[in-house]
């Protein structure tokens, strides 16, 4: 689960972690009074949307006057962002956060993440802060740091000072560092993140360190354990499609293409879409309905990948292991009776009653297509969905 930015920050200053003075806002009326009540006179007003790439965008203004919070707060309320990050179809802008300006002395890139090839959490910095880190790391990974965090010493000191030694930071700066990396690390764990971002880390025109941004994401499966963390849900943020599946208990990711895909098991599922790329299509979607799915779950993922209209076949792949293939089978035939589909459904179904189940389809008198093998399957599924699209 991701939070907003104003989210995000309200958490660092829970742990001491220094950020710019600001509020949320969602009208250009309040926007206003939140810059009266900041005082100063120079503020910077964001859209907050789940996503980076708000100022190349125009989700980060500059307000010099209230004339301009207002203008600013109002040009962006009600809109649909669109960043390099949120796709073509953008994301809503429901509220702005209003903060008051800094002076900016340098940029730096921090984060902390899930290191899986060590099995450890690291902290991932850069000098070449305020940039897209993706295109640091890809043309000057020089530029990156990486610490891996033994789990059971935890954070050292001697990391930190070797993170504040490489983003080139002296003095009162290596304290005070050591600190938001301290903080940031006990954030992480406490609150079971995934993610936790900071771009820009600044150093301010005193020479002190402040998170201009924050970015959080937090563990769905840990959010049993922080329900103040689950109240902060704007599911406005997300894919109506993946949210509708998580509340179905099946795992779902929207995808570009256009064939449809219901597998159990991840693996599979993963091997699925790659088989449909190999042969010259494009899956619409990643859907897991489990080792042991239910005809009820069958049921419900159909109509869910029903309802993506770029969808033109829908291949289903089911292997029985703990699930019966027969009991899938029903589950597929009910739905299809009680859709109306109008589609190529192409069906690979092995494994526990995998016989029976073939049978059920070939007696179901709908226009599902049987396919032999899993390669059979991807090849009649580009094939149909080419032909009716």
């Amino acid at each position: 689960m991701n939070l907003h930015e104003y989210q995000s920050k309200q958490l660092f200053a829970q742990y001491a972690i220094p950020v710019p003075r600001g509020e949320v806002a969602g009208s250009p009326e309040e926007a206003v009074a939140a810059a009266k009540k900041l005082g100063g006179t120079l503020w910077v007003v964001k859209a907050q949307v789940h996503a980076g790439g708000r100022g190349k965008a125009g989700g980060v203004k500059v307000a010099k006057d209230l004339d301009a919070v207002r203008a600013a707060a109002k040009a962006m309320l009600g809109t649909i962002l669109v960043t390099h990050q949120t796709g073509p179809e953008g994301l809503p802008v429901h509220q702005v956060y209003v903060e008051l300006g800094s002076k900016i002395a340098r940029e730096i890139y921090l984060s902390l993440v899930l290191n899986r090839e060590a099995g450890r959490i690291a902290f991932v910095a850069s000098a070449a802060g305020g940039m897209d880190i993706e295109e640091v790391a890809e043309h000057s990974p020089e530029k990156i740091i990486r610490v891996n965090i033994h789990p059971t010493a935890g954070l050292q000191d001697y990391q930190t000072r070797q993170l504040a030694f490489g983003l080139g930071l002296s003095g009162v700066q290596i304290g005070q560092f050591g600190k938001i990396a301290h903080a940031l690390y006990k954030l992480y764990l406490e609150r079971d993140a995934s993610l936790v971002e900071v771009n820009p880390l600044i150093v301010t025109g005193e020479g002190d360190l402040l998170a201009l941004d924050a970015k959080i994401n937090i563990e769905d499966n840990a959010l049993f354990r922080h329900k103040d963390l689950a109240a902060m849900r704007d599911a406005a943020q997300e894919d109506p499609m993946e949210r509708k599946a998580a509340e179905n208990d099946l795992n779902y990711v929207s995808l570009d293409g256009n064939i449809a895909c219901m597998v159990n098991g991840a693996g599979l599922a993963m091997a699925t879409m790659d088989l449909i790329q190999l042969h010259g299509g494009k899956p619409a979607n990643f859907l897991d309905v489990g080792g042991g799915a239910t005809k009820e779950r069958v049921s419900i993922a159909f109509k869910l990948i029903l309802s993506n209209p770029k969808v033109t076949a829908i291949l289903i792949n089911i292997f029985g292991g703990i699930v019966r293939g027969d009991m899938i089978a029903e589950g597929i035939i009910a739905a299809v009776k009680e859709v109306g589909v109008s589609i190529p459904v192409i069906v690979r179904i092995e494994g526990t009653n995998a016989p029976r189940a073939r049978e059920l389809l070939a007696q179901s008198g709908l226009a599902i297509t049987a396919a032999s093998d899993l390669t059979d399957a991807a090849k009649k599924a580009v094939s149909m969905a080419g032909a009716h699209s």
